[in-house]
């Protein structure tokens, strides 16, 4: 059963990562279109000042706010429980804050790995979990999660954060075909983000034992790798959930490398691993690893 064109006008949504970046842009997009949003984020500095702006500019929607660390496994079940109870028309829920850990696996400690597994896994889990129930009744329903093109490749230095993201891939797939063989009003979008502009560099975690001179490299690096500009990326999302998209790659970066992943699933590093170390290069004389994609 086809669900029908999602309404936002009118609906109520929980946005978490809402303090800036993708999260900001998809809040700002929903009260815009006349839905009443709830932002959950860890820098309550930041998050007071998005709320405080999509106030001034969309004045006829509610905005929320709720500053919780979704690090922390308690504190993101009584937020799946306190919206529940405050928001009981809520029906949109945009798992959409995420962390960076960079490192291969024996250089990053264990703990750094659980602070990622929570944010980026375990806390959609729990609030999907938490708010599926209320979701069905409501109708008119939709849960979007956010994954990565790093739930598509798997490339050396990203362990932890493509387990999270695979992971989060997996438990979207599957859950969408259980709400469909139930014909439950709840459609689910799984989202897979190339290199976004956004500060998730600035705030990645380095394993411990990296070198700092490769610590820094692997910053610049990364950050050489986030173009695409997160209004922009937020507006695609807000769209693909509307539309009922199960699937949304963004950018031309996640586009090449899942088809390269699907037409070589065993081999494709082989492939991009030298492209990539190329393109690091050339990046030093002013060309990234975007003008590289686009030649292939």
């Amino acid at each position: 059963m086809a669900l029908p064109r999602l309404t936002v006008h009118g609906s109520t949504a929980l946005v978490t990562g809402a303090a800036g970046g993708m999260g900001e842009h998809i809040a700002r997009g929903l009260a815009r279109r006349g839905c009443d949003v709830v932002l959950v984020d860890v820098l309550a500095e930041g998050l007071e000042r998005v709320a405080e702006s999509i106030r001034a500019e969309s004045p006829a929607v509610t905005v929320t706010t709720d500053v919780v660390d979704l690090s922390d496994r308690s504190a993101t079940e009584a937020l799946g429980r306190r919206v529940a109870t405050n928001h009981p028309d809520l029906n949109l829920v945009f798992n959409n804050a995420g962390v960076a850990l960079g490192g291969r696996l024996n250089d990053v400690d264990l703990a750094d790995i659980d602070w990622l597994l929570e944010i980026n896994l375990h806390a959609p889990i729990r609030l999907t979990h938490a708010l599926l129930p209320l979701l069905m009744e409501n109708g008119n329903a939709h849960v979007v999660n956010t994954s990565s093109l790093f739930g598509l490749i798997g490339p050396p230095g990203q362990t932890p954060y493509c387990t999270a993201k695979f992971g989060l891939r997996g438990f979207s797939e599957s859950l969408r075909s259980e709400l469909a063989e139930r014909r439950a009003p709840v459609g689910l979008t799984v989202v897979h983000p190339g290199g976004i502009r956004t500060n998730i560099a600035t705030h990645a975690r380095i394993g411990a034992r990296v070198d700092p001179v490769e610590k820094a490299e692997q910053q610049k690096s990364f950050e050489k790798l986030l173009h695409y500009p997160a209004d922009r990326a937020a507006e695609e999302i807000i769209e693909a959930a509307i539309a009922r998209r199960p699937r949304l790659l963004i950018g031309s970066d996640a586009k090449a490398l899942d088809v390269l992943a699907r037409l070589a699933p065993g081999s494709y590093w082989r492939v991009l691993g030298p492209l990539m170390a190329a393109g690091q290069r050339r990046s030093v004389r002013g060309r990234g690893p975007r003008a590289l994609l686009r030649r292939r």
